[in-house]
């Protein structure tokens, strides 16, 4: 069961970009636990650098992905649209049972490859998801 609406992703050719807008106009904070300044967290499987920032109280964050490199999906995604909206991030209790249910539903699962551990998340083709990127997160506590 989806529990709550965790993260929206967005696209940014930098972190000095995505600052401007979140930080600086919007007055949003960064979650420096989930976003270890200068590098971000490192996702693999996409190459990207990923950074948080809270909405308001920080139930639902923004996550901004910066591509690592011009060949990845997201650096791709970046160079065909822009800067903006990429994927909306749910909270489930257990990423496994819940990507199976999805699965089960008709919602199309990507392969990540190399990703180590499905249970840390798991994505659906935006074509079976109403044309939305799709991801589902462990709860935060």
């Amino acid at each position: 069961m989806l529990i709550h609406l965790d993260h929206v992703g967005i696209v940014a050719a930098t972190i000095g970009d995505a600052q401007q807008v979140l930080v600086e106009q919007m007055g949003m904070e960064l979650d420096v636990s989930r976003s270890p300044l200068p590098d971000g967290t490192y996702f693999a499987p996409e190459r990207t650098n990923n950074y948080f920032f809270n909405v308001a109280e920080g139930q639902t964050q923004i996550e901004v992905l910066i591509p690592a490199d011009t060949t990845s999906g997201t650096a791709k995604f970046l160079a065909r649209r822009g800067p903006g909206l990429h994927h909306l991030g749910y909270a489930v209790a257990n990423v496994g049972e819940e990507a199976d249910r999805l699965a089960a539903a008709g919602l199309v699962q990507i392969d990540l490859g190399a990703a180590p551990d499905r249970l840390q998340a798991a994505f659906f083709q935006p074509r079976s998801a109403g044309g939305i990127l799709t991801e589902i997160v462990p709860l935060r506590s």
